[in-house]
C-alpha cells in the first residue's frame, strides 16, 4: 500500500517566530535555566546575581617586628689540679691520653638548653707540654675537647696563670687553639693591638668577646712570647678595644679576671671598671678568679643601656680544699635583638639568672666532678671528701652560701 507524500509545512510568520523565542527565554529564566555562554545559574530573586558583585580584596598584614635571640650562659674557672689530671689518665681507654669527659657531664643536659656556652679556661691546654699544677699550670689538651664534646664553644684565655709556662706554654698552646674545630672561638691572648676582634654570629645575632686579666701573678711578658694578655690596669687599649668591639657588633661580653682571691667582697676597683666597661659599649661583664661567689647587678651605661656584670662565678672543677671555694655558678641571659619594619633596632638583655654549681669529690679528692646544685643531693653532700676537714659542709650549706652572696633577684635554685 502506498501513502500519501505528506504536504509541506509553511513556514512560520517572523513575528510568530519571534514571538516563540521570547517565550522560551521567560520560560528559561523563570525556572533558573542558562546564562549565554552555556553556564547554569540560580534565581535570584531579588538583585542581581552574587558572581556580578564587585570582588572585596584582602587587606594586606601589618609588617611585623623581627625578633632574634640567643640563648647563653658563661661558667667560672675550670682549674684543672693533678688529681683531676691523673685521674683522667686513668679512666683513658682506647688509646686516648686522658678521659676528662665525666668531669662535666652531669652540667651536658644543661648546657644544650643554650646556643652559646662560655667559659673561663683558667689553665694553659696543649698538646705538647707535660701536666703540671700548682703554682704553674699545664693541662692536657683532651680537657679541652672534653669541654668541646660538653657544648662549650667559647673560651677565655686571659687570666694570672696564662704565663704560667713562659713563652713555650704560650707557643704550644696558641698551636692548640688552632688545631680545635673551627666553631670554637677563643679571647683573651692577643698578638698585638690591632688583632681581630673575636666575633661570633648566632641566630642572626652578632657578639663580640674581650677579655682581660688584672695580674699574671707576677710573671712578665717576655719578648719570646708570641702572644700576650691586656691587663685591667691598661684602659686606655681596653677603651679602645670596647669600642671598636662596639661598633662590629650587637653586643659585647667581657670577660674580666679581676678581684681577691676567696673574697666574697666586690672591691672599689672591679665596681669601678665594670662602670667603665659598660660605658665604652659592653654589654655582659663576666668576672672570674676569686674562686668563690660574688654578686651581680645591673648598670647603666653612659648612653642609658643597661649593661649587666656578674662579680665572680667562682670555681667550675677544681679540687680546692674549703667550703667556698666549691660553690660556683653559671650565668644565663637571653641576648635579644628586634629589628622593626621601619629598620630600627632594639638590643635587650632579658632574664640574667645565676644557678649555683658544685664541685664533688670523693674521700681522698676521687672522682672529681661538677654539678648544678638543682641536680645534687643531700647524700652526694654528706659524702663529699672536704667534710673530712669541714664537717659542716652539706646541701644545706650550699643553698645557704648562694643566698648570702648573689641576690635574689637573680638566684635561680631550681
Amino acid at each position: 500500500m502506498t501513502h500519501p507524500t505528506p504536504a509541506p509545512r509553511a513556514p512560520l510568520p517572523l513575528w510568530a517566530a519571534a514571538a516563540a523565542l521570547a517565550a522560551a527565554l521567560a520560560l528559561c529564566v523563570g525556572l533558573g535555566g542558562f546564562r549565554p555562554g552555556g553556564e547554569a545559574v540560580s534565581a535570584q530573586p531579588d538583585g542581581p546575581p552574587a558572581s556580578s558583585l564587585p570582588a572585596q580584596s584582602e587587606p594586606l598584614p601589618e609588617p611585623q617586628p623581627v625578633v632574634e635571640t640567643v640563648d647563653f650562659s658563661a661558667t667560672g674557672d675550670n682549674l684543672i689540679h693533678a688529681k683531676i689530671y691523673q685521674q683522667a689518665a686513668a679512666r683513658a681507654v682506647g688509646g686516648a691520653a686522658y678521659s676528662f669527659d665525666s668531669c662535666y657531664e652531669k652540667m651536658v643536659p644543661f648546657y644544650r638548653g643554650f646556643d652559646v656556652n662560655w667559659i673561663n679556661q683558667e689553665t694553659l691546654c696543649t698538646d705538647e707540654l707535660a701536666p703540671s699544677t700548682y703554682p704553674c699550670f699545664s693541662t692536657p689538651g683532651d680537657c679541652a675537647r672534653a669541654l668541646y664534646r660538653a657544648g662549650f664553644r667559647v673560651f677565655s684565655l686571659a687570666n694570672n696563670h696564662t704565663y704560667d709556662k713562659g713563652a713555650e706554654g704560650i707557643a704550644a698552646t696558641l698551636r692548640f687553639w688552632a688545631s680545635m674545630p673551627e666553631d670554637v672561638v677563643t679571647t683573651g691572648l692577643w698578638r698585638s693591638e690591632e688583632d681581630p676582634i673575636p666575633l661570633q654570629t648566632v641566630n642572626g645575632i652578632t657578639i663580640a668577646y674581650l677579655s682581660y686579666t688584672e695580674h699574671t701573678n707576677g710573671i712578665p711578658r717576655s719578648s719570646g712570647m708570641e702572644a700576650g694578655v691586656i691587663t685591667t690596669s691598661q684602659t686606655d687599649l681596653i677603651e679602645r678595644q670596647v669600642k671598636r668591639a662596639a661598633a662590629l657588633a650587637d653586643f659585647v661580653v667581657v670577660g674580666a679576671h679581676w678581684g681577691v682571691e676567696d673574697s666574697h667582697t666586690v672591691t672599689d676597683g672591679q665596681r669601678a671598671l665594670a662602670q667603665k666597661l659598660a660605658d665604652w659599649g659592653a654589654d655582659v661583664i663576666v668576672g672570674t678568679h676569686p674562686h668563690v661567689l660574688q654578686n651581680a647587678e645591673w648598670l647603666t651605661a653612659a648612653d642609658g643601656r643597661q649593661a649587666f656584670v656578674a662579680y665572680s662565678l667562682g670555681n667550675f672543677l677544681s679540687t680546692q680544699s674549703k667550703p667556698d671555694q666549691l660553690v660556683g655558678a653559671v650565668l644565663t641571659l637571653r641576648l635579644q635583638k628586634t629589628t622593626d619594619p621601619g629598620g630600627t633596632v632594639r638590643l635587650e638583655i632579658l632574664s640574667p639568672r645565676l644557678h649555683p654549681t658544685v664541685t664533688h669529690y670523693g674521700p681522698g679528692k676521687t672522682e672529681v666532678r661538677a654539678y648544678l646544685y638543682r641536680d645534687y643531693t643531700p647524700a652526694l653532700a654528706d659524702a663529699h671528701g672536704v667534710r673530712a676537714e669541714y664537717g659542716s659542709f652539706s646541701h644545706d650549706f650550699i643553698r645557704a652560701a648562694a643566698q648570702t652572696y648573689i641576690d635574689a633577684a637573680f638566684l635561680d635554685l631550681t
